[in-house]
């Protein structure tokens, strides 16, 4: 009769969730970190991108009227919703026109008033590859599945964390560095072990500071917020995917108290006398200003700099160009301006170049942990079963585990319904099949 070390029921239950976490993650997980680590070189990508209309001849400016006047040509019923001021001297300024709910950004050369390009707001690529990395071009759906696999990549990271963590005197080697003269084995083992031990902070500041967008978090966040009275207008982030229409209207909803009141026909002359107010002002660019809704006159200004702390908004009066109020970021709510901060780094704009390298870089190990434990899994698997291998220790201290998990599961509800789910399909269903042999749940 042989006699299980202590410890080794809870040590395989344990490793049996970290691989149906990698079940439900994996996939997921390798193609948020491609398409993340694309979109964190957005502003170079899109510099590339919009080269032809950024490297124009430097002359006077006709009126921005004009401007607006040749982009509304350009689409026909169209009207204006925001105009995006010229970064810099030879930029083409970027005109986005409303008709019919969708919105169309038009290219304009400011010197000549000669339209340059057209392209719908959603179609930009890099709003392609956005939706591609938090909907899955699925809408909210998309979204549930992508908040889903986040959440379960942090149970695969805090598992794999208590399955591998160095004890018994561990050296450096196969915890720091991955051995390189030990065989293939070894070779998987410490390449998974030591990007799992290097990218796993990175890798949960990456998944929490991307949860304010998911459909299932943020619109729980939201209510936890009214609920606490620690609500401070709205939001200046997507919460899951708008729909069709007005995925672009997000900035209608800041600009005027979260009601996206229809913006009205410019009055001629407004908005170059707001650009010459604003214009002193240094406002971090992109600078969108959006003409009054309804009978009001004020025209709102925004950055929509991509490193948040940076954004400011303001309203101005377009008939004498006073500026009526400004928010910078640091008035904000501190909930607000902590979200801000962890967006602005989960986007790679928070401290520039070294904020892309690092975001980069934790993409690349997260595709290392994935396939490394995918080809580890392979090679040591039983035959003909899809379970986890036989583990060769058996670390302790499992409540701690546990307790991580279980508040993971109050803090993320979408998480924890599906963790009862699959604790409930684990028990009552999976041990009882054929499944469950396959899977390692029984032997028999």
């Amino acid at each position: 009769m042989s006699v299980k070390p202590p410890g080794s029921r809870w040590y395989n239950a344990v490793w049996r969730w970290h691989f149906y976490a990698a079940l439900l993650c994996v996939p997921v997980v390798l193609w948020l970190a491609t398409t993340g680590a694309i979109y964190t070189w957005k502003p170079q990508i899109e510099a590339w991108l919009d080269r032809p209309y950024d490297s124009l001849a430097v002359a006077p400016s006709v009126s921005a009227d004009a401007q607006v006047s040749a982009a509304l040509a350009a689409v026909p019923g169209a009207r204006l919703h925001k105009y995006q001021m010229p970064d810099a001297p030879g930029h083409a300024a970027r005109v986005i026109v409303s008709e019919g709910g969708d919105q169309t950004r038009v290219y304009v050369d400011p010197a000549t008033a000669r339209v340059l390009k057209t392209i719908g707001e959603e179609d930009q690529p890099m709003r392609i590859i956005s939706r591609l990395h938090g909907t899955l071009l699925a809408g909210d759906p998309g979204s549930y599945l992508v908040e889903l696999a986040a959440c379960w990549a942090v149970v695969m990271i805090l598992s794999g964390l208590y399955l591998w963590w160095p004890r018994g005197g561990a050296r450096l080697g196969g915890v720091v560095y991955p051995r390189l003269g030990g065989g293939k084995r070894l070779f998987w083992r410490d390449l998974h072990a030591v990007s799992g031990i290097w990218v796993s902070l990175l890798a949960l500041g990456l998944i929490l500071t991307g949860l304010p967008w998911a459909k299932a978090w943020g619109g729980y966040f939201k209510e936890v917020r009214a609920i606490t009275g620690t609500a401070d207008g709205p939001v200046d982030w997507k919460i899951g995917a708008a729909p069709a229409g007005e995925r672009t209207m997000l900035g209608d909803h800041a600009e005027h108290a979260g009601m996206g009141m229809r913006h009205m026909t410019a009055r001629p002359g407004e908005l170059d006398r707001v650009i010459a107010t604003v214009i002193p002002l240094l406002i971090a660019p992109p600078v969108m200003i959006a003409p009054p809704a309804m009978a009001t006159q004020a025209w709102t200004v925004t950055s929509d700099a991509a490193d948040r702390p940076l954004r400011t908004q303001l309203t101005v009066d377009g008939t004498t160009g006073a500026v009526l109020t400004r928010r910078d970021f640091a008035q904000r709510h501190w909930v607000d301006r902590a979200v801000g901060y962890g967006i602005a780094a989960h986007e790679g704009a928070l401290f520039g170049l070294p904020n892309q390298v690092l975001g980069t870089v934790t993409a690349v190990l997260l595709v290392m942990l994935a396939v490394s434990g995918v080809v580890m899994w392979w090679r040591r698997r039983p035959t003909g079963l899809l379970r986890a291998p036989i583990p060769l220790s058996r670390p302790r201290f499992g409540v701690v585990l546990i307790a991580a998990v279980s508040v993971l599961g109050v803090l993320m509800p979408l998480f924890g319904a599906s963790l009862v789910a699959v604790l409930l399909l684990d028990r009552v269903v999976l041990r009882r099949s054929f499944a469950g042999r396959w899977l390692g749940l029984r032997t028999v």
